[in-house]
């Protein structure tokens, strides 16, 4: 029965390095537009990846005054990019996603810092 149980045990701490603890847990975020600019595409890519990745607006535009919710995001530190009505582009890098009810707000000032770098 001993050897039963580190076995056990050992399979269940080998379970436990090999994947992380929020490996399976989603992030579900609210994108509100408070800026005077229609943001015409939205990108995430991991913080650690090199490219960005779909679209997550697709043919949608985001209107000056709404917003748009982002579901199931694997949890993880995200590199977001916007890229406004005028072409330009907005890096935001290392934003931590997960879990439920969060927002982020896209605003005049933020854009313009962005920009403006």
């Amino acid at each position: 029965m001993r050897k039963l149980t580190a076995y056990a045990f050992a399979v269940c701490v080998l379970f436990a390095v090999a994947v992380p603890a929020h490996a399976d847990r989603k992030a579900t975020v609210k994108v509100i537009n408070q800026s005077k600019w229609e943001i015409h595409h939205l990108y995430l890519s991991s913080s650690e990846e090199e490219e960005w990745g779909p679209d997550q607006l697709g043919e949608d535009v985001l209107a000056k005054g709404d917003s748009f919710t982002l579901t199931r995001i694997p949890c993880d530190t995200y590199d977001i990019k916007v890229v406004d009505e005028d072409g330009d582009e907005c890096t935001i890098e290392e934003v931590e996603l997960c879990g439920e009810n969060k927002f982020w707000k896209i605003t005049d000032k933020a854009l313009l810092n962005c920009i403006n770098e």
